[in-house]
């Protein structure tokens, strides 16, 4: 015992049963219960992992978006993961957060999976040791962070009630791997359970939570649930420690009797509030102790930009790249204008400003003569109005009007937005007591024509345009997730023909159909435009002749918020809508085309082999645009290699189900997912693990490895930079045993590093691989001795160096 354990069992003492279960259950969407007499203030949690939002989702409070997990882990560093971490918890203690509820270090174990843009990557290791870093930056700075979701939550459809069927060994050596590091190596100080089944019963009871997490991991943290994810009192006898949202839930009074009647040890309720207290120890929120003071602090826009750079992958580069300051650009593309810098659902943050791929092309090329054309229509759903373009009926400033009126029509409360896409989730906002909310704006379009104004929630809606009803409807929710149904919701729109320039007072009455449980204080609405009729072929012509006139074209291609989002998985891999239409009619207008990829998982890209360049992006976080002139430029070097297997057809995925079954699904590939799968299929992909072009050109030499000592042998190499310019380069050791015993993969991970040089320089390094990544699970940990191979290389394919090391 320390004296930190002592003092926490006096304050546990001094506390009586209902006030310690209270403190296990939230006391509202983002923040526990203060108890001042033992000098316990309130915590608060926030979403993130790819920024801080903070207790309000409000465009008035706005957040640094940073680049997706899915761009993070493409980087392979782990000396970025650690700033990203720094700068999200610099961020959080702006806002007030002691929380940061991420990483999300789920696998990609299907390209299907709707939430993939939030996750690292389809290889446990990998995963493992950046979800690693990027906790240490977090905690390094005073800051909770929070791995989720634990565990094998790596889809979307039906997530609240599948039962995961997968076996000890996949979950001991993929699964839980994932999350290994973040526990064992850097203390992580909470983790988050899941909303699924596991073998049988459900995460929040499953004991999954005690082992390994607890007895052989040695977590000392607070497991934090998924929002309603805990469902029974029975939960508060397994390693289930706080109960999120508040003030209602399972637990309460229900845990108070159980406790009483003996069905319940108050040990097992003890030991929860220790851990809560120990929690707010380390966060500077219990009396006597002081939230570590910040070891990195950095300019968090300047990062956003670095890291989008460092997460961008070459796929093709015919010699295109980087641009030789070219007269007449042609930039084309609905996500070059209107860029998606993250996924929805509840990790979306709202940055002050976002530069778009279009906008830092003119920037970075500023005695060019830059064209935009759209190209293709992509979105799908509403958009929200042009912020420009409103004013407030009653300030006369920017925004709109909100008022909140009961059933008798009396206003409960009002407010004034900048913006026209409006969540309540937490906040002051009285969401239980409205029976309406009313949305005015004086609205001033810049264009003229005929537009689809309308808005998307779940319930009954009226829109005014001066005056006039134009439409009146009921839209009922798409099944029951919250992502669908909440952060997604359906919409109705009417058309309507706008002038430029001319103003039109815009109304929008709206009556919420109620949620149920924890979300019955929860609304969003979002008031906006779906895209007008257009001539596809005539959008695909227009683009076709300014590539043709340009001396190069940028075509910006991606998903929308209907493809990649909390709450659904998706259904296919391709483009939404006619872009690859529209990239073939680029690519034959002006071979010297330059593909940018704005998606966050895998897309087909049944064109690739025709384009002079392709670089995959992601959701590249608030600085895409700058990012892309860095890139174009030749400023930086795309500095991401792939995280996950890119397939050339969706028929070729080996993995790919993600619909369970009589509700539930069973991970028959085992151990076999990603790269593993594809290795064993012998199917060759688009663009394998690991790929990632560069700027110059590397050698490998002098592949060596030592002995294990202390379960750790080093692989050393000599990596030289061979071209004309300074880049970066990512060494990559994969291990396999042919003659094995057990069924292993035929290549997997077990090492990798970054180098940087110089022109000509040659760089040593060094790559530990742990004899523990060379085991395999079989009611316990086991090395089957003798050789295995090593390969080094630079993709899960391309492995040409070998040297080996003996158990």
């Amino acid at each position: 015992m320390t004296a930190i354990d002592d003092h926490l069992d006096d304050l546990v003492g001094q506390l009586g049963l209902e006030d310690k279960v209270r403190l296990l259950t939230g006391r509202d969407f983002w923040t526990t219960w203060p108890i001042e007499e033992i000098g316990l203030r309130r915590m608060v949690v926030s979403d993130g992992p790819s920024g801080v939002r903070g207790e309000v989702w409000d465009e008035r409070s706005p957040s640094l978006n940073l680049p997706s997990a899915s761009s993070l882990s493409s980087s392979w560093d782990t000396g970025i993961a650690a700033r990203y971490g720094a700068v999200a918890a610099v961020e959080a203690r702006r806002k007030g957060v002691d929380v940061v509820l991420g990483p999300t270090i789920n696998l990609h174990r299907s390209p299907l999976g709707g939430r993939h843009f939030e996750a690292f990557s389809e290889d446990p290791l990998l995963t493992a040791h950046l979800a690693a870093a990027y906790v240490r930056g977090v905690q390094d700075n005073g800051v909770g962070a929070t791995p989720k979701h634990y565990v094998a939550n790596d889809f979307e459809t039906d997530r609240f009630t599948v039962d995961v069927r997968v076996s000890d060994r996949a979950l001991r050596e993929v699964y839980l791997r994932a999350f290994e590091d973040a526990v064992v190596r850097e203390r992580a100080w909470l983790v988050m359970s899941a909303y699924n089944s596991i073998n049988g019963a459900t995460a929040t009871e499953n004991e999954l939570l005690e082992t390994p997490l607890n007895s052989e991991w040695g977590f000392d943290g607070v497991v934090i649930s998924d929002w309603t994810a805990v469902r029974s009192v029975g939960s508060a006898k397994h390693s289930q420690d706080l109960v999120m949202p508040g003030p209602d839930g399972p637990w309460g009074a229900a845990l108070v009797e159980a406790v009483r009647s003996g069905a319940v040890d108050e040990a097992a309720v003890d030991r929860k509030v220790r851990r809560l207290l120990r929690l707010a120890a380390r966060v500077g929120a219990l009396e006597g102790f002081e939230p570590a003071e910040p070891e990195h602090r950095e300019d968090g826009v300047a990062f956003a930009r670095e890291a989008a750079v460092e997460g961008s992958v070459l796929l093709a580069n015919d010699g295109l790249l980087p641009l030789a300051d070219p007269a007449r650009i042609a930039v084309i593309g609905h996500n070059a204008l209107h860029a998606r810098t993250q996924g929805g659902g509840s990790a979306t943050v709202l940055p002050e400003r976002i530069v778009s791929p279009l906008e830092g092309v003119r920037a970075a090329f500023p005695d060019a003569e830059v064209s935009y054309s759209l190209g293709a229509i992509v979105q799908e759903g509403l958009a929200e109005l042009d912020r420009d373009a409103m004013r407030n009926p009653v300030t006369g400033e920017p925004g709109a009007r909100v008022e909140m009126l009961d059933a008798d029509g009396a206003v409960l409360f009002t407010e004034d937005r900048l913006a026209s896409g409006l969540v309540y989730f937490g906040g002051d906002a009285p969401i239980g007591e409205m029976t309406t909310l009313v949305f005015e704006t004086y609205y001033t379009p810049g264009e003229s024509g005929a537009q689809r104004l309308g808005c998307a929630s779940v319930g009954t809606g009226r829109v005014l345009v001066d005056g006039e009803l134009l439409v009146e409807r009921t839209t009922e929710a798409v099944g029951a997730d919250l992502g669908a149904a909440f952060l997604s919701p359906p919409a109705m729109s009417v058309p309507v023909e706008f002038e430029a320039g001319r103003t039109a007072r815009l109304r929008v009455e709206f009556r919420p159909q109620r949620m149920d449980g924890g979300l019955s204080s929860a609304f969003s609405i979002t008031i906006g435009t779906e895209p007008a009729e257009a001539d596809a072929d005539a959008l695909i012509a227009e683009a076709a002749r300014a590539a043709a006139e340009a001396e190069v074209a940028v075509v910006v291609v991606g998903t929308n918020s209907r493809v990649e989002s909390e709450g659904y998985d998706r259904a296919d891999l391709n483009l939404p809508g006619r872009q690859d239409d529209l990239v073939r009619a680029v690519l034959a207008a002006n071979p010297r085309t330059v593909v940018l990829v704005n998606s966050g998982s895998p897309v087909l890209l049944p064109w690739r082999e025709q384009a002079a360049a392709i670089v995959v992006n992601y959701f590249a976080g608030q600085e895409y645009g700058r990012a892309v002139g860095d890139l174009l430029t030749g400023a930086r070097e795309p500095g991401g290699r792939l995280p996950t297997t890119w397939p050339a057809a969706i028929d070729d995925v080996p993995v790919l189900d993600v619909t369970p079954v009589d509700g539930a699904l069973s991970y028959d590939e085992d151990i076999h997912i990603g790269y593993r799968a594809w290795l064993r299929a012998g199917t060759a992909p688009a663009y394998p693990f690991g790929h990632g072009l560069g700027y110059t050109t590397w050698t490998l030499s002098g592949i060596t490895a030592t002995e294990f000592t202390d379960g750790v042998a080093t692989v050393t190499a000599s990596v030289r930079n061979t071209g004309d310019r300074a880049g970066k380069h990512v060494v990559q050791v994969y291990a396999s045993r042919p003659d094995s015993a057990v069924d292993r993969p035929v290549r997997w991970l077990v090492g990798f590093t970054t180098v940087r040089a110089e022109p000509g320089e040659t760089a040593d390094v060094r790559i530990p691989v742990r004899a523990r990544d060379l085991a395999h699970w079989n009611d316990g940990w086991h090395h089957e001795p003798g050789e295995y191979a090593l390969h080094v290389g630079s993709n899960a394919l391309t492995t040409a160096e070998t040297t080996s090391v003996r158990l």
